[in-house]
């Protein structure tokens, strides 16, 4: 389902000034974690050594999925396959938009296979899927908001993907340059909360992505090094819920006042992995009908 640009879908505000928010049905894709394990490092939150509890993963995830379904948000399931304890990660898998799938390349092979396994699920379907000539890893890099989308580099996604998503995708892309390690991916430092509102933490961006974002985005939520720590930022909005942990709570004072509704999860088997409520969810935007159909 495409972003709606309409003015149905910007913020009214009631009595007081407090903005309303109006939710937005959604379309997720979701793979359990039922292989899930920290066997390998690739980014700094990885470490091997101390154990992980698959069934505490699912556990957890699990609930994230019930308030979806709650919320009144649609959830497809793609099979996990064993040997790929990262394939939780939804979100990685590819990158949707008006019905066309951009799929992902990986830069590390441990998690090379997802990307067909991702792309043979949407061909399945019968979605129009590219196959990415430049490593990119999907929505973890690329973010949706309103008529553009934002584009992180720096760790995983190639720079030189970003024009091939622009290019297949049919939005104007906008480059932003990740600095610190930690926040290997976009979806780690700024988060999507509707249409052309975003929250995200300064530190994680050049000084040139600062100014991008300021000038794009001059009313932003800037998350506090706390928030980003506890991967605060790695949160998914339908317009008016925000799932998010429940330990930004920095973040979640803001949300509160700007009209939205925080949900605190609790993902901590997954953190382990360096991932949270976004990187386990990818949302399926669909074409929108044509008029008269």
């Amino acid at each position: 389902m495409q972003q709606d640009t309409s003015s149905a879908h910007r913020k009214t505000a009631a009595p007081g000034g407090r903005p309303v928010r109006t939710v937005r049905p959604r379309r997720y894709l979701m793979c359990s974690p039922v292989h899930f394990d920290v066997v390998y490092s690739i980014n700094p939150w990885m470490e091997p050594e101390k154990p992980t509890d698959a069934a505490l993963a699912v556990a957890q995830w699990e609930r994230l999925r019930s308030l979806y379904l709650g919320l009144g948000h649609e959830v497809e399931l793609i099979e996990p396959v064993a040997g790929l304890p990262d394939m939780v990660f939804a979100a990685n898998g590819a990158t949707v938009v008006d019905g066309r799938v951009l799929a992902a390349r990986f830069r590390h092979e441990q998690r090379a296979a997802e990307g067909p396994a991702y792309a043979d699920w949407f061909r399945a379907r019968g979605y129009d899927v590219h196959d990415a000539f430049h490593v990119n890893e999907g929505e973890g890099d690329y973010l949706v908001t309103g008529d553009r989308i934002l584009a992180g580099t720096g760790f995983r996604t190639d720079r030189r993907s970003h024009a091939e998503a622009e290019h297949f995708l049919g939005l104007p892309v906008v480059t932003l340059d990740l600095v610190d390690p930690r926040f290997y991916h976009l979806d780690t430092a700024l988060a999507v909360l509707d249409h052309e509102e975003i929250m995200y933490y300064p530190a994680a961006f050049t000084a040139e992505g600062r100014a991008t974002l300021r000038e794009l985005y001059p009313d932003a939520i800037e998350a506090t090094e706390d928030d980003a720590a506890v991967f605060g930022l790695n949160a998914v909005s339908d317009g008016r819920h925000v799932l998010l942990p429940e330990q930004a709570t920095h973040l979640i004072d803001e949300l509160w006042a700007r009209g939205f509704v925080p949900i605190g999860v609790d993902l901590s088997e997954l953190l382990k992995s360096g991932g949270s409520s976004k990187c386990c969810t990818l949302e399926i935007r669909d074409a929108e009908p044509e008029a008269g159909a």
